[in-house]
């Protein structure tokens, strides 16, 4: 049986094993016919010479990842483990960089191989589609590219905008004028927002305009330009938004449309405007579509299990 001795140098085994080696049963459970032995700073591993190679080239990528971003959970172990080895290389190096430094000294990044190529996608190209499941960080990443592109004077001003599905009937019942209406469905923007900017200067970017949080129909008759904008939640809109939103766009201007196809809020034989938009629109040149999955997760690890139940579901139906 061959062995292959790794020592870890400069960085925390302990940090890097995680608590109670949870990091090193899951290497186990990926490299069943391997025996994989942690002690200390070193981990011995015993097996065919073949799986050996494999496992170094795997266990390679997750200790580059933990020396840059001093994180490792379960979710980028799944990555690293089940990719085909280039994914880690597809993207660029700063694209792995910090966006913001956000408030209390976060350090805002790109967390996985796929939000990592949003950021690159974004730098490339003036028009973005960022589709993938609930929790894989499309808005906030997006989020943090348009307040780093604020803070660099690449543009003057950050419009976010989502389709309140229900404001045409159900949103009048809602109490107060039309802010503390659409309040609501704005809540993960402002969340993001509240993250990365310090309170007083977000109130004092919200006031002046030169953040605007607003819903798709203050988007009509508009013209977009020196502005990052994001349309959060695209999957519901309807042909006739999707076409009128996209026609908006101005000069120096940098689009974000995220969604999930998978959670379509809109009234049955209504056809998404988001659905509609990444058949017609994905030969065109200069704009990128990036698809994220449930690896790129970062809420807890249940939601993963969750979109895995669903799916499992759904294709069964």
């Amino acid at each position: 049986m061959n062995e292959l001795i790794i020592e870890l140098t400069e960085i925390s085994p302990q940090d890097f094993f995680g608590q109670r080696n949870e990091n090193i049963e899951l290497l186990k459970k990926y490299f069943p016919k391997l025996k994989i032995v942690a002690r200390g700073s070193k981990i011995k591993v015993y097996g065919d010479e073949e799986l050996l190679e494999e496992f170094d080239k795997r266990f390679d990528m997750l200790t580059n990842h933990f020396a840059k971003y001093n994180k490792l959970d379960e979710n980028m172990i799944e990555r690293v483990l089940t990719s085909n080895g280039q994914e880690e290389l597809s993207s660029s190096k700063s694209s792995g960089e910090v966006l913001v430094h956000g408030v209390s000294g976060r350090l805002i990044k790109a967390q996985t191989v796929n939000q990592r190529k949003l950021v690159d996608a974004c730098k490339k190209d003036d028009m973005v589609f960022a589709i993938g499941p609930a929790g894989t960080g499309k808005t906030y990443t997006g989020v943090a590219l348009a307040v780093k592109a604020l803070k660099e004077k690449q543009v003057r001003r950050i419009i976010l905008t989502r389709p309140a599905v229900e404001a045409g009937e159900n949103l009048g019942f809602l109490p107060g004028d039309l802010k503390e209406k659409l309040d609501p469905y704005m809540q993960p923007l402002y969340d993001a927002l509240r993250d990365m900017i310090a309170p007083e200067k977000l109130e004092k970017y919200l006031e002046d305009g030169t953040i605007q949080i607003a819903p798709m129909a203050f988007m009509r008759g508009r013209t977009l330009d020196n502005a990052f904008v994001i349309l959060d939640e695209a999957q519901n809109t309807t042909h006739a938004q999707m076409k009128m939103f996209l026609t908006r766009m101005g000069k120096n201007a940098k689009f974000l449309l995220t969604g999930d196809p998978g959670q379509i809020d809109l009234p049955r034989r209504v056809i998404s405007g988001l659905k509609e938009a990444l058949l017609i629109l994905k030969n065109v040149q200069g704009i990128s579509i990036i698809y994220l999955d449930d690896k790129d997760v970062i809420r807890h690890k249940l939601v993963k299990k969750v979109i895995d139940a669903y799916k499992n579901i759904e294709h069964t139906n």
